[in-house]
């Protein structure tokens, strides 16, 4: 699932066999196709699927410049810039372009860092390959988000403006005025701490950029004193009634005019609503398809419950229902929050339209949530593929301790909502509703996502709520346990049969706790100890040691590990007569051994039996 978010339509150009080495694991990763020479396909044996060209890389690249949309590259930088130079265009339509050197080790955002993609794509292909990016953006540097893609999480449209110019004016840093009239506010709290944008009307700072976010479409006079942009959240729903038969020229016609006489943008038109006996209305289908806007119809019973300022008795003998435009248009923008009526119907010969204003904006995404486990704490220790979910996401969730241990792998614009260690539901509900609002969610757990974990909390929220089990898309990616993590540091301790118990009581009778230790510790498992102990909460701790000590000997060896794989990283190897002697707290994890157990040269070793068959 997640390679339809990363790595689609792109182009990977080979020209020797470790180039091939490098980017066959891109290939393996979602829509990359490899493009390899003959002569290089003499050599080696090409990878299924790879593309081989007989001609130069320079009429291949011009036959083959407009299929993708980005080109990843293993070469050096110099050859690729005179490669490209004759098919670059503009910013807007340029495809990514990115270069990684021979070895693998560096990954470069060489063209079309912003609108292209190329600097997110370099950020996910660095992860993949475990390499390091270079992407020399100015708001990179600046930890800013780029203006110019600044609404594309959100579904936002461009509008017409000075994007240059109010780009320059970020990146040194002036005051830029934001005028948001509609749309989502959680880009703002992605800014840093020092960001140049001014929220707002204020007469006592001289502003030298301006950023609307807003349905209303504006011209700007070329001759403006400073550069001015608009970005258009769609939260326009257009109603439209019609006669039977009508064309897509006549509807076309409308709808335009309506736009125009209330100065609204189509930019920020989220979809077409009207009854659903139109549905079939050629005209309409074709106005919907040929704009690739959705079309929501209702039958006449719920349209004939919202109410409008212009009933007609004339429509509602035609259809059962004294309104379709205005109704239409309520009924869809309710769907996304509050409701309001912007335009009143407005009639022609053939054609009806009303448009109302929804809260919320359509952002006409297929939303996402990844589960991700991050391990013990420490970058090193995290998968790849868990790095690159955490890289691709548009908003990161999770307990902010584990957010910050994330840091390095956060990037501009990202959003980032960081709950206490007690809001898990609340988390869990969020991440599903950014997901079915269409933004791609990343919940972070430390460890195994899985064990412990948020990944359970958010599929069993999911299926209270009816989940169909596609939408929004869900994948879980593993990390490296706890026990894993605190095993590896002192041996290896769980060679043979082992279980895990949490102390918490929080969420578990403290009485099914104590049955399972006691089973745990009967049956001779090694044991791994979870949330053993808080300031307020002791006393599970004093009956574990105790239940155990009914079982085992009180030399038995158990390894006491606070902070895994972090810099406040302890370790402590006692036994398990001395257990409660040391520091233990929440961030520990405690491993008790088997009857088998047994310490050499502070080395943890529980014996899986090889040795007894030799």
């Amino acid at each position: 699932m997640l390679s339809q978010f990363l790595f689609q339509s792109c182009a990977a150009i080979a020209l020797t066999p470790r180039a091939v080495q490098i980017l066959f694991p891109l290939c393996q990763t979602g829509d990359v196709t490899l493009h390899i020479p003959s002569s290089l396909a003499s050599e080696i044996t090409p990878p299924q699927g790879s593309q081989i060209y007989e001609s130069s890389l320079k009429d291949h690249l011009t036959a083959i410049w407009s299929q993708y949309r980005a080109f990843i590259f293993v070469a050096a930088s110099g050859i690729v810039v005179r490669l490209i130079a004759p098919l670059l265009a503009h910013k807007t339509e340029d495809p990514a372009i990115i270069v990684i050197d021979p070895e693998g080790q560096y990954v470069i955002s060489l063209c079309s860092g912003h609108q292209g993609g190329a600097d997110q794509l370099t950020r996910l292909i660095a992860q993949q390959l475990t390499a390091t990016p270079i992407i020399t953006s100015a708001s990179t540097s600046l930890n800013l988000p780029g203006i110019d893609i600044l609404g594309v999480p959100f579904g936002w449209q461009k509008g017409q403006g000075d994007w240059n110019g109010i780009s320059r004016i970020c990146v040194h840093q002036e005051p830029i005025q934001v005028i948001q009239e509609a749309g989502s506010t959680l880009w703002q709290k992605s800014l840093p701490t020092e960001h140049p944008f001014y929220f707002g009307f204020n007469e006592e700072i001289s502003f030298k950029g301006r950023i609307w976010i807003t349905p209303t479409s504006r011209r700007f006079a070329p001759s403006s004193d400073i550069p001015k942009v608009q970005w258009h959240p769609r939260v326009l729903w257009v109603g439209i009634g019609c006669i039977r038969g009508a064309t897509q020229e006549q509807i076309t016609t409308a709808v335009q005019q309506v736009l125009q006489k209330s100065h609204l943008a189509f930019e920020a038109i989220a979809g077409l609503a009207t009854i659903d006996i139109k549905a079939d209305e050629i005209g309409l289908l074709n106005y919907a398809q040929s704009s690739q806007l959705p079309l929501k119809t209702y039958t006449a019973e719920i349209l004939k419950t919202v109410t409008v300022p212009n009933p007609s008795h004339i429509v509602a003998q035609a259809v059962d229902t004294p309104s379709v435009a205005e109704a239409a248009a309520l009924s869809a923008a309710k769907e996304y929050g509050e409701a309001v009526l912007l335009v009143q119907k407005q009639v022609t010969e053939a054609v009806t339209v009303a448009i109302a204003q929804a809260e919320i904006e359509y952002t006409g995404r297929t939303g996402y949530i990844g589960l991700v486990g991050i391990g013990p704490g420490n970058i090193t220790q995290i998968t790849p593929a868990a790095k690159t979910a955490i890289t691709q996401a548009d908003v990161i969730i999770g307990y902010s301790l584990y957010t910050d241990l994330i840091q390095p792998l956060q990037h501009p614009a990202q959003i980032i909502e960081s709950l206490p260690i007690t809001q898990e539901v609340q988390r869990a509900r969020r991440a599903i509703e950014l997901a079915q609002w269409g933004l791609s969610v990343v919940v972070i757990s430390s460890g195994d996502c899985g064990i412990y974990g948020m990944a359970g909390l958010v599929l069993e929220q999911l299926s209270v709520m009816g989940w169909d089990g596609n939408t929004p898309q869900v994948e879980v990616f593993p990390g490296i346990s706890a026990l894993q993590a605190a095993a590896s540091r002192v041996g290896a301790p769980l060679m043979h049969d082992f279980c895990a118990i949490s102390l918490s009581d929080l969420l578990t009778p403290i009485e099914v706790i104590e049955k399972r230790l006691e089973a745990a510790a009967k049956a001779d498992f090694v044991t791994a100890i979870y949330n053993p102990c808080s300031k307020t909460r002791i006393q599970p701790l004093l009956t574990a040691e105790k239940i155990f000590l009914m079982y085992r000997d009180p030399l038995t060896p158990v390894a006491i590990v606070r902070s895994v794989y972090r810099q406040d990283e302890e370790i402590i190897l006692t036994t398990l007569g001395k257990m409660l002697w040391s520091h233990i707290d929440m961030l520990t994890t405690i491993l008790i051994g088997n009857s088998t157990t047994f310490f050499h040269e502070n080395w943890m070793i529980t014996p899986r039996g090889y040795l007894k068959n030799e």
